[in-house]
């Protein structure tokens, strides 16, 4: 009988156990995918990459042969973060000097975009020169988990709030394809696959986020070598590293969210992850450098995507100490990211340097969107309004710097609006690679203006679309519209660069003109390849650790 009752107590706590656990799985939802993905794909340790060598010797001196390429691009940094004409995180008390001299010592294009309010379709806009929309690419990856879970901390958040919730469209989930097909579609072309039918050695660097499935992976899509990762992102470092700072959000749920499914992660050429060897930014500059000596004699295409200063905010102790002037410990942490940032700008010059290839190599400078206001560190996109996730200035306002020494002449400043869509045809023409013929290509060879042959506008018009809030640019007249907020705003940004006077009652006729403008594009570019499943409210003039204040202003962001 005692061995009976044994038995059946057993019975009862496992049963009890395995529905405790259910539950927990279900509450917590983004840990249990952590654990499911490091169970299907586990992270090997630390491994050293066999770069591939090029030829030991030049057949052309270095100046005589193609340009070398190397485009960087940041993860929302914000327009102010960099300390190039006064600005700065902090104050100005953080100085980004290798960033500032792409700048000084090439062309600044002072209004420059991102191709997109969030990461994914300005990143498919930068590879293709085209609006991510011709191929409805107007979301950016993510799972509906991540809707389910900001709903849900939103909704559990203190505090006056005067704002709507945000959206989950729940009974639109069977329409999203899984995440790692939510991708650019593989029969877009690149601007790496035009490089390498051009005999450029052809590596990518960090944050793709443009598809995880075979055929839309950078390996895939013109990249002989691929260090990075092809989902969202990636932690910085190990948070239990004495050598790693970091600084975590509690009233953000993208952060919340970050924290529990980003592993510290990379892979090589689409082989199993293994873990970095150091802090994420440092590690993807050393392999950039590894690479620029290895190619150093035969022309090389480089995609250097750091994922910083995306959160989750985390930064070296090194870089931490030396900005000890900074209180706040949030805003500490993100400059000194911004920081890591900086010094690998200033060593791949530096490797360039070395091996005689400053001269005839093309850098191109930008960020992927504006700041974001979640994670609560003001100032980022000053003086202008908005955060990334809205089209306001601030969340698509981006640094846009041209540097090479061989073509561009120092302190050179181009005024018009330019736009990720043009760095595909601007590469295209200075490595000599013809653009595809068979597609409408909408960005522009910007090397006329950066060599001050070209005066006219860039552009006549250009267009940004996240599902229905959408944006036209047109002779300096800029209009939003946001479906879901029914909100029309109309600004001239040759008077109003900050967007502080909305002209829709005062000009109905431009207003007119530019809707017309607007639809008739909208119409051309087609509709988005599968519905947005969260509608984000983001205010547009405050951080989210902001206290919400009665009629203030939003936009639904679709994604």
């Amino acid at each position: 009988m005692k061995k009976v009752l044994i038995s059946l107590a057993v019975i009862a706590v496992l049963f009890l156990g395995a529905r405790v656990g259910f539950f927990w799985l279900l509450l917590n939802y983004p840990q249990t995918m952590k654990i499911v993905s490091q169970l299907a794909d586990p992270i090997g340790p630390t491994q050293e990459v066999a770069w591939q060598q090029g030829p030991a010797t030049a057949a052309m001196l270095p100046n005589e042969r193609p340009p070398n390429v190397i485009v960087v691009l940041v993860d929302d940094l914000g327009i102010n973060d960099l300390s190039w004409q006064g600005g700065g995180v902090a104050g100005g008390t953080m100085p980004t000097p290798h960033i500032d001299s792409l700048a000084r010592d090439g062309a600044d294009f002072t209004a420059g975009y991102a191709g997109n309010g969030t990461c994914a379709p300005s990143r498919a806009a930068l590879m293709t020169g085209r609006y991510p929309t011709r191929f409805g690419f107007e979301s950016t990856p993510a799972p509906p988990s991540m809707g389910k879970f900001s709903q849900r901390f939103q909704a559990e958040a203190e505090g006056e709030n005067y704002l709507p919730p945000s959206l989950f469209h729940g009974d639109l989930v069977d329409q999203i394809p899984p995440m790692e097909e939510q991708g650019m579609p593989e029969s877009e072309i690149t601007v790496a696959e035009l490089l390498q039918a051009r005999g450029y050695h052809t590596a990518m660097f960090g944050k793709w986020h443009l598809g995880d499935a075979p055929g839309i992976r950078p390996e895939d899509q013109g990249f002989d070598e691929v260090l990075g990762f092809y989902s969202g992102g990636s932690m910085f470092g190990d948070e239990d590293d004495p050598e790693i700072v970091s600084a975590r959000i509690p009233f953000d749920p993208i952060d919340n969210f970050v924290w529990s499914v980003l592993p510290f992660a990379v892979r090589y050429n689409g082989g199993a992850r293994f873990t970095p060897s150091e802090y994420m930014t440092d590690y993807l500059t050393n392999a950039a450098v590894s690479v620029i000596e290895a190619n150093r004699n035969q022309p090389f295409f480089l995609y250097l995507a750091y994922n910083a200063p995306h959160n989750p905010l985390q930064t070296t102790r090194a870089d931490y100490d030396a900005l000890s002037h900074i209180d706040d410990h949030a805003t500490r942490v993100y400059a000194g990211m911004i920081r890591g940032v900086d010094r690998g700008v200033g060593k791949v010059m530096a490797a360039l340097e070395e091996h005689g290839l400053s001269e005839n190599t093309l850098i191109l400078f930008s960020s992927d969107n504006g700041g974001a206001h979640y994670i609560g560190v003001p100032g980022l996109n000053d003086p202008y309004r908005g955060w990334k996730m809205t089209f306001f200035e601030g969340g698509i306002r981006s640094p846009f710097f041209a540097k090479w020494p061989a073509r561009i002449p120092a302190g050179t400043v181009v005024e018009g609006a330019v736009s990720h869509i043009d760095v595909l045809p601007t590469v295209a023409s200075a490595a000599g690679a013809p653009l595809p013929d068979d597609r409408p290509i909408d960005g522009v060879d910007l090397l006329p203006w950066a060599e001050g042959r070209a005066t006219a506008a860039p552009h006549e018009a250009l267009f940004w679309r996240s599902g229905h809030y959408q944006i036209v640019q047109a002779g300096g007249w800029k209009l939003q519209r946001n479906g879901r907020a029914e909100g029309l705003w109309l600004h001239d940004l040759n008077v109003d660069p900050t967007e502080r006077k909305n002209l829709v009652t005062e000009r109905p006729d431009k207003t007119a003109e530019l809707l017309a403008l607007l639809d008739a594009k909208s119409e051309e570019l087609g509709p988005p390849a599968f519905p947005a499943l969260v509608e984000a409210v983001i205010p547009i003039d405050r951080t989210l650790k902001d206290p919400s204040v009665e009629g203030e202003a939003f936009v639904y962001w679709p994604n």
